[in-house]
């Protein structure tokens, strides 16, 4: 365990991610004191920090041996809080780093969004090599990381560039069911087998939030995305249903893109596709995860690698010419060979685009909550799972078009989006980036309302239970509208 005593200002969300990524197997205790006189270390401190309005110490304590860094805000800038943050946190990450001979990819960079700022300062004209030294200095980024945020940057500023996203909109709908829950998902997820007789009511309840927001905007729709839960858990008949309403108040042929997650092998069928194909959906995304069957079988995906490979070829045959297959880099008991075995697997199949993630533990995941059951079974070398999948992509003409981080991630890695010309997702980008406001629809749906002008986002949430949501279905329309009236003037 890691006691960190806090004196003065508070940082913990910032400090804590940044301490996790070196320790990342420790529990953090924080203690929080206002001033100095309070504090009252024990013999299980191991890490101090002590922060004042214009200079910060940091210690660390181990067997009574102390090791410290200390240094000044420079007076000339201006005292804001990012600064302050920033400055105290490369303190930290240079004590951290010396102390245990580790450096991160992304230095101090723990947000989920590392090419924001790359792309906004592109789009004010800010040259290149003033990003890198920017990400150098800032962050303390390592030179691939740089590499790679101006790369993503860069075909997202040329993606984006004549959508004229500010006057538009996207909308995201969750259809929370799956044919069952894998051991390391904490999304809003309900298995078939148990809940099927909450579909209906479901679809109902959604049916009556999307007319209240085919109203609520006067903008256009740019993209729609269907995602989950897996949305072909539902039959043929429900995704004909769903896609009616869609076309009913949002016309499907005027949007730009029209995503919709096929997901899981045992959940697609001739018919499903067909629907999707009947009703224009440009967009699907069959994933894998991992092409081993004693992976597949550990994380509690119920199917076979083969399966994957027939929904793929099905998905094909009957004419789907943008598929997306996603995989998990990390997962329990892999090593890099078993990486390159599913990325071989999946060159046979030719997709679209490759989206690899890397494992992020959450807390609500099995893979957390029951974690003795997989203590054993820790995936191993994980950085260099990921410079394989970089490997495979550049040798398959995919380039990386969108890049997010989460907390918790193995070795301190990062999600990447690469897809070949043309091929992109751009919801991927505009829900990344924050480039747009977004409505999201069904249970645990969270609208980002973005004011470009203030540069502000807001949100409204939707409850996350699939029985909350269809039971208070108006409360949550009304949620969108008490906002929207107060708001709607800026948008």
């Amino acid at each position: 365990m890691i006691q960190l005593t806090m004196i003065g200002e508070d940082y913990e969300q910032d400090i804590a991610p940044l301490l996790k990524s070196f320790y990342p197997k420790e529990e953090i205790k924080i203690e929080k004191y206002q001033t100095e006189t309070e504090q009252a270390l024990s013999t299980e401190t191991t890490l101090v920090l002590r922060l004042f309005l214009d200079r910060f110490e940091v210690a660390l304590y181990e067997d009574t041996i102390l090791r410290k860094r200390e240094e000044k805000i420079l007076s000339e800038y201006p005292l804001t809080r990012s600064i302050y943050r920033n400055a105290l946190l490369r303190v930290l990450y240079l004590l951290l780093s010396d102390y245990t001979k580790e450096s991160l990819p992304w230095g101090i960079m723990t947000g989920i969004r590392p090419t924001k700022q790359v792309l906004e300062r592109l789009e004010d004209g800010v040259t290149e090599e003033d990003i890198k030294k920017y990400l150098k200095e800032e962050y303390y980024c390592s030179d691939e990381k740089i590499a790679l945020s101006l790369n993503v940057a860069k075909r997202e500023h040329e993606i984006l560039k004549d959508l004229s996203y500010q006057n538009g909109y996207s909308i995201y709908i969750g259809i929370p069911f799956c044919p069952s829950t894998c051991h390391y998902c904490s999304f809003t997820s309900y298995p078939l087998e148990r809940f099927e007789h909450l579909v209906e009511p479901y679809l109902m309840a959604l049916t009556k939030e999307m007319e209240y927001a085919s109203t609520c905007l006067d903008k256009p729709l740019s993209t729609l995305y269907v995602g989950g839960g897996t949305p072909t858990t539902l039959s043929a008949k429900q995704l004909e249903y769903l896609l009616t309403k869609i076309d009913h108040y949002f016309g499907i042929k005027g949007l730009k893109e029209l995503t919709v997650e096929a997901g899981r092998p045992d959940s697609i069928t001739r018919e499903k596709l067909q629907v999707l194909k009947d009703f224009g959906v440009s967009r699907i995304s069959i994933n894998p995860q991992s092409m081993r069957q004693k992976t597949l079988d550990l994380i509690g995906r119920k199917h076979t690698a083969t399966q994957i490979e027939e929904a793929f070829y099905l998905a094909r045959e009957i004419g789907h010419d943008n598929i997306n297959m996603d995989i998990i880099i990390g997962l329990s008991g892999e090593n890099p060979s078993d990486v390159i075995y599913t990325l071989d697997r999946i060159k046979s199949m030719n997709p679209d685009s490759l989206t690899v993630h890397t494992l992020a533990i959450k807390r609500a995941a099995r893979l957390n909550t029951q974690k003795e059951q997989y203590k054993d079974m820790e995936a191993v070398r994980v950085s260099d799972m990921l410079a394989e999948t970089v490997k495979f992509a550049k040798e398959n003409n995919y380039d990386p078009y969108y890049l997010y981080r989460q907390k918790n991630m193995a070795e301190n890695l990062e999600n990447v989006g690469y897809a070949r010309y043309g091929k992109e997702g751009i919801y991927n980008i505009l829900i990344m980036e924050e480039k747009q406001t977004i409505l999201a629809l069904g249970a645990g749906g969270s609208s980002k309302f973005v004011f470009h002008k203030e540069n502000r986002i807001e949100r409204v949430e939707n409850v996350k239970s699939v029985m909350d949501y269809t039971e208070r279905i108006d409360e949550m329309i009304q949620r969108k509208k008490d906002f929207l009236r107060n708001s709607i003037k800026d948008l």
